[in-house]
């Protein structure tokens, strides 16, 4: 029997429970994967026939998974052509799928991870069926390796955000650019590893220069402590922000999917108006193939969007002119 508990991470020990069902099976593609919203990810993978890679990146409702998690199909299906809601699923049209394993990853609260799955294009002997308590076996102690994992990467990123305290900005006390970039890379991998989602909020404050040329440095600098504070009043203790420009901030939304950053957002936008101040926001949630630096990028270009469409939308019989901010009034 596979002592999975012998493995150092979830990802070698997902590696090897694949390779060692493969072996006991058969069947020619077997899974871990992630859910994260419409996205289902693989994490891992063991493939013989199909050329599908890890990382690859399907849509959730499309899949057979998404079936059996709602209870629609049997975790076993040795001929899929037996089982109508596996027949309608959409991917059985990209692909060819004649027999299906799949149960469902639980986290300790019971909700879903993911799931470890397989597929084959050929029917299967019923006798596979009775595999069933071994395969579900197997995704217990899997999720069990996860959770201990889970534990050890937030007492990383614990101390990965203490080594970065150093790498502050002195005004604001948010990271600067330096700690950013690392912080990120970091987060970056334990997404690839994970399939966690996550998010990047950019901030362009409106109107610094003015502040500054009319009402000197003490009031710009009185501003962005403004802005800072704004942002920490509204991401939780897992999220990074930064300062990384004179008057650009950036946060990521650690495990945060679009749902949550745009409340996060509005939440913001209403600190700001709450606080009468003026900035141009953009945000993006980070695709599993694609990456945080994609997601930053897409949300820098969605701010400058919001800006110049603030400047559009401004009649010129009521635009603030350069002298008169009303910023500190």
């Amino acid at each position: 029997m596979l002592d999975v508990k012998a493995y150092e991470n979830f990802e070698q020990a997902s590696k090897a429970v694949l390779s060692f069902l493969q072996a006991r099976l058969g069947l020619s593609l077997w899974m871990v994967t992630r859910t994260d919203g419409q996205n289902w990810v693989v994490l891992n993978i063991e493939d013989s026939f199909y050329q599908i890679q890890a990382g690859s990146v399907f849509k959730w409702t499309d899949s057979f998974c998404s079936r059996m998690a709602q209870g629609l199909g049997p975790r076993i299906a040795p001929d899929v052509a037996q089982c109508e809601a596996y027949l309608q699923a959409p991917i059985g049209q990209q692909i060819p799928i004649k027999a299906y394993v799949g149960v469902p990853l639980l986290d300790k609260h019971g909700l879903l991870f993911g799931t470890l799955c397989a597929i084959d294009p050929q029917t299967q002997s019923s006798s596979i069926e009775n595999e069933l308590p071994l395969v579900e076996l197997c995704a217990r102690l899997l999720m069990t390796i996860l959770e201990s994992d889970m534990q050890k990467a937030e007492a990383q990123r614990h101390a990965e955000r203490a080594e970065q305290d150093a790498l502050k900005d002195g005004l604001t006390s948010l990271y600067n650019r330096r700690a950013w970039d690392n912080l990120l890379m970091k987060e970056e991998l334990r997404c690839s590893q994970y399939g966690y989602s996550a998010a990047v909020v950019v901030l362009d404050l409106d109107y610094l220069k003015v502040v500054n040329d009319k009402q000197g440095h003490i009031a710009g600098d009185n501003l962005l402590k403004s802005i800072a504070q704004c942002l920490q009043a509204v991401v939780t203790s897992k999220d990074i922000v930064a300062r990384i420009g004179g008057d650009e901030f950036v946060v990521l939304l650690v495990e945060t999917d679009d749902n949550q950053a745009k409340t996060l957002v509005d939440r913001l936008e209403q600190q700001l108006s709450s606080a009468k101040i003026e900035a141009s926001v953009g945000y993006d949630v980070r695709h599993p193939t694609y990456g945080i630096i994609h997601a930053w990028n897409h949300a820098d270009r969605k701010m400058y969007a919001h800006k110049m469409a603030k400047r559009r939308d401004t009649p010129d019989s009521i635009r603030r002119k350069p002298h008169e901010p009303d910023y500190f009034l």
